[in-house]
């Protein structure tokens, strides 16, 4: 019916030529300062969440790895979307209130750190264990083994899996649109509610999405065939 509108009616042709049109700046404008900011700000600090959670799981201190335990298994087992609403709407009723965008950022960031967690974990413990030996041999402790030896070769296998969560937290960060955050989502609602088309509107940001997250993908497979180069075949 909507396509069938648009053949028949070429003033409603016109009409929704000129709200695409003018409705990209604003979404571009929500992508670059809210979308892509908040996307590389919590993937930066929940890295290095990821990093403290997975060294914690394989420490042999148990209070540590019982906190990482615990801490990975309550991320993972509940929705996004309820861990966002829990911190920006439900913390006010206890005395603490956050704005939207910090909310967003220590929503989204306990989030990465969780999912990164394990990945970095099973990168780590997928490194021989002759790796860690030939650390001890040389002379080195433990930190300077994980520093200098572990945790290099750990980063290159952990690189698919973790641009793969990246191009997922761009996508996810729409869901800050339902906790106030100005990103590019919330900007198509906000044009679609005083003109009412919200097909237009929400496909036009689809692709805007799209177009983000296939430039990523193009990266992230250049920085894999990069990383490839030292692997022996």
């Amino acid at each position: 019916m909507y396509l069938n509108n648009i053949s028949i009616d070429p003033q409603r042709l016109e009409r929704l030529i000129n709200i695409a049109e003018s409705s990209l700046l604003p979404l571009l404008k929500g992508a670059l300062l809210y979308t892509i900011p908040l996307t590389i700000i919590t993937f930066t600090i929940g890295l290095l969440l990821a990093l403290c959670t997975a060294l914690a799981r394989i420490s042999n201190i148990k209070l540590l790895e019982m906190i990482a335990r615990i801490y990975v298994s309550a991320i993972r087992g509940t929705p996004l979307l309820v861990q966002l609403f829990i911190i920006f709407y439900g913390l006010p009723t206890v005395g603490i209130t956050i704005d939207p965008l910090p909310a967003a950022i220590i929503g989204f960031s306990l989030n990465v750190g969780a999912y990164a967690s394990e990945i970095i974990r099973a990168a780590i413990l997928s490194i021989p264990k002759g790796q860690w030996e030939a650390a001890y041999s040389l002379g080195m402790d433990y930190a300077q083994a994980l520093k200098r030896i572990i945790l290099p070769q750990a980063a290159r296998v952990s690189v698919p899996p973790l641009s793969n969560t990246f191009i997922s937290l761009v996508k996810d960060t729409s869901l800050a649109s339902l906790i106030l955050v100005s990103e590019m989502f919330r900007k198509a609602q906000e044009i679609a509610a005083t003109n009412y088309e919200f097909l237009l509107l929400y496909t036009e940001a689809a692709l805007i999405y799209w177009v983000i997250c296939f430039l990523l993908s193009i990266v992230q497979g250049a920085i894999e065939k990069r990383l490839s180069r030292y692997i022996v075949r």
